[in-house]
Formats: C-alpha cells, sequence, structure tokens
C-alpha cells in the first residue's frame, strides 16, 4: 500500500473521529455505522478505498470499545438482567441494521 493511501486512512479515521464527538450516544453510533457497512459491502471498491473506508473510518466512528463500556458500566451495577438484554439488544438490532443496509444497497444499484 502507497504512502498516499495511509495518508487518507489517517484523514478518515480523524473526520469518524471528529463526528463521533458530535453524536454522544453509542448505540446510536453503532446503528448508523452498522448501516453504512452494510451499504457499502456489496459495491465494488478498490482495495485502497476498503481499506479507507472499513479500516479507516468504520472502525474508528464505531469503535467497539465504546459498546464494551456501556456493558462494563451495566456489570459492574451487578444488573444482571439489563446487561444481557442490553448485550443480545445491540448485537441483533447492528446486525439487522447492517443487513437492512445491504438490502438497500442492492435494491439501488
Amino acid at each position: 500500500m502507497k504512502t498516499k493511501s495511509f495518508i487518507y486512512i489517517l484523514l478518515a479515521c480523524y473526520l469518524a473521529t471528529f463526528l463521533r464527538l458530535f453524536i454522544d450516544n453509542n448505540f446510536l453510533i453503532s446503528i448508523i455505522g452498522s448501516f453504512f457497512v452494510g451499504f457499502f459491502i456489496p459495491k465494488r471498491l478498490s482495495y485502497s478505498n476498503k481499506k479507507i473506508l472499513f479500516t479507516g473510518f468504520f472502525s474508528c466512528f464505531t469503535s467497539f470499545s465504546g459498546f464494551l463500556y456501556l456493558l462494563y458500566k451495566l456489570f459492574n451495577q451487578g444488573d444482571w438482567t439489563k446487561f444481557i438484554i442490553y448485550l443480545h439488544l445491540i448485537i441483533i438490532a447492528n446486525l439487522v441494521t447492517m443487513y437492512f443496509g445491504f438490502w438497500m444497497s442492492r435494491k439501488i444499484t
């Protein structure tokens, strides 16, 4: 991969992190990111563009650590019912949203 691609990945990471600051809701960020990941999966993108989008932008935007932090707080509070519900709700909601993005992308093209 060329140096130019690394710079684009870094810029994508910066943009994703900047956008994340304005949306202060981990669940909403996760849903938005899942939709767009699903939307771009069926697109025929070059290797560099895939790295920029998936490795750069989406990995910084949807940050798995935000999801884990929410679950960690519930775990420490000892609220096992809420912990189990949130764990499954987040995973299922993201998978459904990702599939919806995939479906929308296929319908548009």
